[in-house]
């Protein structure tokens, strides 16, 4: 969920990259990271999984100031692999939103199928309703020869939202994905600040008016 620091002034989103072994989420971190000037962004920060079989990586994006306060996006790769609900669990129970980058290789429809039910079950373990979380899909590999058709993958994945053709590689729609993805977190953050600030001045207009009544 989103941190907020106010001590130091500082909003923190997570969004975190899952999808099939291969698919191209380390591509969009490599990408991300070369392109962007330094001063917007951290190191790119690979970590070891707790079984050893694979990797994830962690880069750290500054945006904007919101409201006054420094945000900062902490973009993660999600491994899959068997068993993958429970590891990557950590990294989905507090996640803002979730960028599922589907691989365009024919021979792999049935993978990104098995990686998008695991996604939304390592959700549920942590408490995580998969049906209200923000999902913002990539269609990577769109360039390759004999890829599927976009409303094929729509199809077999459900997608009821917009979804981005994607090549990683050349960083084809890279940003164009993380803005998307981006923007429906600070919409979103924005709403629940409204909310809250409303529940709030509610709670002190019905507490004056029992004071009031007690006297």
């Amino acid at each position: 969920m989103t941190l907020c620091d106010q001590f130091r002034n500082k909003v923190t989103f997570k969004i975190a990259y899952c999808g099939p072994s291969g698919s191209g989420k380390t591509e969009n971190l490599h990408h991300i990271q070369k392109k962007l000037d330094p001063h917007f962004r951290g190191e790119l920060i690979v970590e070891a999984e707790e079984n050893g079989s694979s990797s994830r990586e962690f880069l750290p994006v500054n945006a904007p100031v919101l409201d006054g306060c420094q945000t900062q996006f902490n973009l993660y790769t999600v491994s899959d692999y068997p068993g993958s609900s429970r590891h990557c669990g950590n990294l989905l129970q507090d996640v803002d939103d979730i960028i599922f980058v589907a691989d365009s290789d024919p021979t792999r429809l049935g993978a990104n199928i098995k990686a998008l039910q695991s996604t939304r079950q390592a959700l549920e373990i942590n408490g995580r309703n998969p049906e209200e979380m923000p999902f913002v899909f990539q269609f990577n590999k769109s360039d390759l020869p004999g890829a599927i058709f976009p409303d094929q993958l729509d199809e077999a994945l459900s997608i009821q939202t917009p979804s981005f053709l994607c090549c990683a590689i050349s960083g084809y729609q890279v940003f164009a994905t993380l803005d998307h993805c981006s923007q429906i977190v600070l919409n979103n953050f924005h709403s629940s600040a409204v909310k809250c600030r409303e529940r709030i001045e509610e709670e002190i207009v019905a507490s004056s008016s029992k004071i009031a009544l007690s006297r």
